[in-house]
């Protein structure tokens, strides 16, 4: 070797701890004679950086310096492979192998090589973390795919081509891996874990034939064989297959159908968690696509499913176990805040929600943590310190294994050992390296104890023994009664029934060991919390009310078990309103929400109709059922956030109101495209003659909706318009008249927005408003809109249209909507023609309400009340409209109240005094719903108010 080499050797030496240098230099020495054809460069200048960090390394280039020398002059050493460039050279290298014995070890100097120079990019500081696991894993597909060509094509030979029984078609293996390198996480001496399948059942045409069971069996023997045996010239993977159908004691191989009736029938929890990272890497892969999809729901559930974390507390606990008793706490992939920990984080709650958000179906670990952040299952800052921690400790990992290519994940105790790691890890000491990964597992940890509260964490939050033996009923009953006093229940008598009527009942007897263990674990907490609540009994018959509800769900008293804060918000507003309770027994997906942060936060409309948007992004485009329960589901959180925010922090009653409307309008908004881009995919969009912009549909909110005044029931009224032309027809392979086009639009919406699903009903929508009523179609062109307006319509149609607005589909249409509106409120009147009408159709609708409690006040219809005060705002905007354009600019209330005080219509004192008394009745409203208590209120409620408004009235009116 030259001297400038020579120099650049002993410059790069000087860099590297002096313990190592030794072992370094003789290593030098021994290879050097080897390759003096390589000139000096980046190779040269890194090797004793890399040498110290692997012996690996080092012995593979003293043992074949051909090895070194080829990957510096093909250059392979200093640059990442392109995209597939890895899988293309195994494959050709394996392609002519003419036996087992020959693939054998052409597997194994791909090894060589390839282990060789993923190990130098990465101790060298060439490579990412990301670069390292993904070569890893492509090299090992790559392998896996290789052999497995070569070995069916030997055993067809021999055997014969194995046929489907049903389908008659050739069957080919599947090989699924799961685990790190399903994940594309494969760590550098990592054992691969795989799995096989293949179609159908059936046989080869051989004489004798062979069942493709045991056809199967023989080939993926010889698979493992392949990689796994340990020859003159090594291994190329461990292969381990023990997470296939019941393990090692299972068949190696399965059809799909046994596979499919073993997760039905017998899939285990560790088992869902094992499959969310497996992936088709050799074989028949379409075919594989379709088991994964068959699989699918046995990983995701539907629901919510919260009984994960008990399952994974255990496979933590039983690890933890492990560790202990073998001395490995040391382990920074096992131990305390270790690699497995930040897994169970985001696997959990892949589990958990990853049925419903098909975002978070993602088998690589960095990147779902940003995706579970976006989805509010963690914030942004656990998800930043989880990847650096992850990043860290991966890449730590790899030092370990790197040097003597040992599977290995063990911190060392040896001296030299722990000098060698710290500097392949960037540290300058020992010390440095244990403090920073100290540092890192400490907030692992911390995240990781957060989500998984072990049963001595939880201690200190429970109540004594004491009220598990009431629930239980192993207490005597003056016990029991004593404990529940002390626990806050003035009447323990109707407590003890309660319990022991929830305890005994049909439900409760039927649970299984498991689901008993889930209730007993949540009653005694319920109990604590309800007795600290302003009126415990109360509290506590509505959240049994719950418990009954949410019924075989029991994953949902996992959710409350685990989660103090579930309890607390639920009764902080279950005892507030039994209608909140209600909602959230009708809708235990609900409680989910009470762990959100923003819970008494209103988003406003732009985020509400952003983060829906994204919600649904993720699913697929034909999947409408799931689609409409993501709607339900948006809808229901949204809507208990508005109570929660109207209990809690408090709103002004039209705040209430825009809100609820603001979720109606998302709704309808969302309902709207997804009911357009279906009828789109069979028919095409509308198109008009001559015209590049195709037409418009509309929906034009009335009522409650139209006003921003919504309630907590209300029902959505609404009409359809259109954008109609002569001879408009879609441009679909279906193509439909355009009428028809909408007419069928108008229909699926309301399907969407209408249908019973499991979620219930998004909304009951009232279309009585529209042309014609009842007896009117369903959608109406803007031109016909128009035209009834001018010539058809009564007053009563003009008094609703004070209060109608466009609240989803085209903003052409909405903008011209609009100038009809405005025209027909503006249109001049006779003041004692409409007085009179206005008046008679007040009459008309108070001789059509039957009172059923004259000691109650009704707050819509009586005289004084809501439709008194709406009925006196739109005659005054129909009146004074066609010289007062300012008026038809809202369609709220207090708006149009302000506007007449504006315009100096109305006096100051009376505008302020119907405002206030419109307060009143909204809030009197949201209340009574709240409190489920009908639609009639105590007359004390309302004050002096209705006589104030009636006098108003009679004044405008007589």
């Amino acid at each position: 070797m030259s001297d400038p080499a020579q120099q650049t050797f002993d410059a790069a030496l000087a860099a590297i701890p002096e313990p190592l240098r030794g072992q370094v230099s003789a290593q030098w020495q021994e290879l050097a004679p080897h390759i003096t054809a390589l000139p000096p460069g980046p190779w040269l200048e890194t090797l004793p950086r890399v040498f110290a960090a692997s012996e690996f390394v080092a012995r593979g280039c003293v043992q074949q310096p051909a090895l070194l020398n080829e990957l510096v002059i093909s250059g392979h050493l200093f640059d990442p492979y392109p995209a597939g460039d890895l899988t293309r050279r195994v494959a050709k290298f394996l392609g002519d192998a003419a036996d087992e014995p020959a693939l054998k070890t052409r597997l194994r100097q791909l090894r060589r090589r390839e282990m060789l120079r993923i190990a130098w990019r990465d101790l060298a500081g060439w490579a990412d973390l990301d670069e390292t696991l993904t070569t890893l894993s492509e090299f090992a597909d790559a392998c896996v795919d290789g052999a497995l060509a070569r070995l069916y094509a030997w055993t067809v030979e021999k055997s014969g081509e194995p046929k489907g029984e049903q389908s008659g078609r050739p069957q080919r293996l599947v090989v699924l891996a799961l685990g790190k390198l399903g994940g594309q996480e494969l760590n550098f001496s990592s054992d691969i874990d795989l799995m096989f399948a293949y179609p159908e059942e059936g046989e080869t045409p051989g004489a004798p034939p062979l069942s493709n069971h045991e056809f199967f069996i023989r080939l993926g023997q010889a698979l493992i064989n392949a990689l796994n045996e340990n020859t003159a010239d090594g291994f190329v993977f461990r292969v381990d297959m023990r997470l296939r159908p019941n393990g090692a004691s299972g068949p190696l191989a399965l059809s799909f159908g046994a596979m499919e009736h073993y997760y039905q029938t017998h899939g285990r929890e560790w088992e869902r968690y094992a499959f969310i990272k497996a992936r088709v890497i050799a074989g028949d892969r379409e075919a594989g696509a379709e088991l994964l999809k068959t699989l699918k729901p046995f990983v995701y559930r539907k629901y919510l499913d919260y009984g994960t974390i008990e399952s994974i507390r255990g496979m933590k606990a039983m690890i933890e176990r492990e560790t202990t008793r073998k001395g490995m706490q040391g382990n920074i992939k096992l131990g305390r805040g270790g690699i497995r920990e930040i897994e169970f984080i985001a696997q959990t709650q892949q589990l958990i929600r990853g049925g419903r958000e098909p975002q978070l179906q993602e088998r690589r670990l960095l990147t779902v943590l940003p995706r579970l952040a976006a989805a509010g299952c963690m914030d942004a800052g656990t998800a930043e310190e989880l990847t650096q921690a992850y990043i860290f400790l991966r890449n730590v990992e790899h030092r370990l294994q790197m040097a003597a290519d040992q599977q290995t994940q063990q911190l060392p105790t040896d001296e030299m050992a722990q000098t060698r790691l710290a500097f392949a890890s960037g540290f300058a000491d020992v010390k440095g390296l244990a403090n920073e990964l100290e540092r890192q597992r400490e907030k692992v940890h911390r995240h990781f104890a957060q989500l998984f509260r072990t049963e001595d964490d939880a201690a200190g939050e429970r109540e004594p023994d004491r009220l598990a033996a009431v629930w239980q009923g192993t207490a005597d009953a003056e016990s029991a009664r004593q404990i529940l006093r002390d626990s806050g229940y003035a009447q323990p008598e109707e407590t003890l029934s309660l319990i022991n009527a929830l305890r005994e009942g049909p439900m409760v007897s039927a649970y299984s060991t498991g689901a008993r263990a889930r209730i007993d674990r949540v009653v005694p907490l319920v109990l604590q919390a309800a007795g600290r609540s302003d009126d415990p009994q109360t509290t506590l018959q509505r959240l049994v009310h719950l418990l009954e509800a949410v019924g075989r769900r029991t994953v949902y008293f996992s959710l409350m078990a685990e989660n103090p804060q579930v309890l607390t918000q639920l009764v902080r507003l279950g005892s507030a309103s039994p209608w909140i309770a209600s909602w959230i027994a009708q809708h235990p997906i609900l409680l989910d929400e009470l762990l959100n942060p923003a819970l008494y936060e209103l988003p406003t409309p732009e985020a509400l109709q952003d983060e829906l948007r994204q919600r649904l992004a993720h699913i697929p485009e034909e999947d409408l059922e799931l689609q409409m329960e993501v709607l339900r589901e948006f809808r229901h959180g949204h809507v208990l956030r508005v109570a929660a925010t109207d209990i809690g922090p408090g709103l002004a009653p039209e705040q209430t109101g825009a809100a609820l409307a603001a979720v109606a309008e998302s709704m309808v908004t969302a309902a709207l495209e997804l009911a357009a881009r279906d009828l789109e995919r069979k028919h095409g969009a509308p198109r008009c003659p001559g015209r590049e912009t195709p037409p418009g549909f509309a929906v034009i909110g009335y009522g409650k909706l139209g006003s921003h005044e919504l309630g907590y029931g209300s029902d959505l009224d609404m009409i359809f318009l259109y954008e109609g032309c002569d001879e408009g027809m879609t441009h679909g392979a279906r193509a439909l008249p355009n009428e028809a086009f909408f007419a069928r639009l108008g229909q699926r919406l309301i399907h969407i927005l209408t249908t019973r699903t499991p979620g219930g009903i998004l909304y009951e929508v009232d279309m009585r408003l529209r042309p014609s009523g009842k007896s009117g179609p369903l959608v109406t062109s803007l031109a016909a809109f128009r035209d009834y307006q001018r010539d058809h319509a009564w007053t009563w149609e003009h008094q609703a249209l004070v209060r109608a607005r466009p609240v989803a589909g085209s903003p052409v249409l909405a903008r011209q909507f609009a100038e009809v509106r405005e025209e027909i409120l503006r249109r001049p009147r006779d003041p004692a023609r409409l007085k009179t009408e206005v008046r008679e159709m007040r009459d008309k609708m108070a001789a059509e309400k039957v009172r059923h409690d004259d000691t109650q006040a009704d707050v819509k219809h009586d005289p004084g009340g809501i439709v008194d005060i709406e009925f006196m705002v739109q005659y005054w905007v129909l009146r004074w409209a066609h010289d007062h354009p300012g008026l038809t600019r809202h369609t709220e209330n207090i708006q149009l109240l302000e506007a007449l005080k504006a315009e100096g219509l109305l006096e100051p004192a009376r505008a302020e005094l119907l405002t206030q008394a419109w307060r009143r009745y909204l809030s009197v409203e949201h209340r009574l719903k709240l409190m489920e208590r009908g639609s009639l209120a105590d007359p004390a409620e309302l004050g002096d108010w209705p006589g104030k408004v009636r006098e108003v009235w009679e004044e405008v009116f007589d």
